[in-house]
């Protein structure tokens, strides 16, 4: 009998919210069991208020930590002894076909340890291996398949995140005293990859586009921080161009955290952004979203579950995606989106 599951998910935040699905349908089946799930500070907060979760394990990665490579080891340690003392029935290692993850599971000391393998190799992490799949599966899709091992089967439903009703509440103050209007077209202008960068002089255009023939308000995020920061670098800088660009026909919310960011895409209308943990947060809230694409795989990646349009040259870098495009896509969109 399954009493104790843990999920582990040690990647970004796009890879943890695709993880949801994966979670709640698990939750269904084994009700009274415990589900845990081991992340890492930085996609962490992509889980609050998920009440299909009982515990969340968090771990720090050197490269997002300013301590000493050898505390941050001794201290993820001691949450992985923390771990194996629960002695989990199940632990289930969520991404491909990996040494490295295939070594956490095994440290967790989980009876069986599920993870994805290749034909022909051997892995002493996992007496559970699942073969991966080369076709073209969701990465919604391939985690749900590591369920297999604990007898589900079927169709993954919606991601989720859930945003605070704190957090909430103080995005819908500050959009009414900044006299913002709907419908609010949300531009997240970061994106991690430099092949899904859009820049911020094509931002600025189609904002000004929007601002001359849509009516409709636009809301400027980010992630936050200097492009300096070597631990976890932001677009401050891009920002403050594009605010001083728009002037009054954008309204800039700096978002500090993560669960700020999830609360801001929850009181917009539609999303414009590029391939990004931001694009997988807006499909998990069901927003409409236009997407700016690069060199990601769209089988693999696309948003899952809600209305969008890809927009993807053939140089599969998003900067050669043309303004007009989106704005056209943007529109399109637009007139779909059901009266506010």
């Amino acid at each position: 009998m399954i009493k104790k599951i843990l999920f582990i998910r040690r990647d970004n935040i796009g890879d943890l919210i695709c993880t949801t699905p994966a979670i709640h349908v698990a939750r269904e089946h084994f009700p009274q069991a415990k589900i845990c799930v081991l992340v890492n500070t930085y996609n962490a907060d992509a889980l609050l208020g998920n009440s299909d979760i009982d515990d969340i394990y968090v771990y720090e990665k050197a490269k997002h930590s300013s301590k000493n490579k050898i505390t941050v080891a001794f201290d993820n340690m001691r949450l992985l002894m923390k771990i194996r003392r629960e002695r989990f029935d199940v632990a289930i290692a969520c991404g491909s076909c990996s040494k490295r993850l295939e070594r956490y599971t095994r440290l967790t000391g989980a009876a069986m340890r599920v993870g994805y393998s290749r034909e022909g190799l051997k892995h002493s992490g996992y007496n559970a291996a699942v073969i991966e799949s080369d076709g073209p599966l969701h990465e919604v899709e391939r985690t749900f398949g590591l369920l297999s091992k604990l007898g589900i089967s079927g169709s993954p439903p919606a991601m989720k995140v859930y945003p605070s009703d704190k957090e909430r509440k103080k995005v819908e103050t500050f959009l009414s005293a900044s006299g913002v209007k709907r419908p609010v077209i949300a531009f997240h202008i970061s994106s991690r990859k430099k092949d899904n960068r859009w820049s911020i002089e094509n931002f600025i255009a189609l904002g000004n586009l929007v601002s001359k023939n849509l009516k409709a308000s636009i809301l400027l995020l980010w992630s936050p921080g200097s492009e300096s920061n070597v631990y976890h670098p932001g677009d401050d800088e891009k920002a403050e161009v594009f605010t001083a660009a728009l002037g009054a026909k954008a309204t800039a919310y700096k978002t500090k955290n993560l669960s700020e960011l999830i609360a801001a895409l929850s009181a917009s209308n539609l999303v414009v952004c590029c391939d990004g943990g931001a694009m997988h947060i807006a499909a998990a809230l069901g927003k409409s979203i236009v997407t700016i694409w690069g060199s990601t795989r769209q089988d693999r990646w696309r948003p899952w579950g809600t209305r969008h349009l890809i927009l993807q040259d053939k140089s599969k870098k998003a900067g050669d995606v043309s303004v007009e495009a989106v704005f056209k896509g943007l529109q399109e969109i637009l007139e779909e989106e059901p009266a506010v």
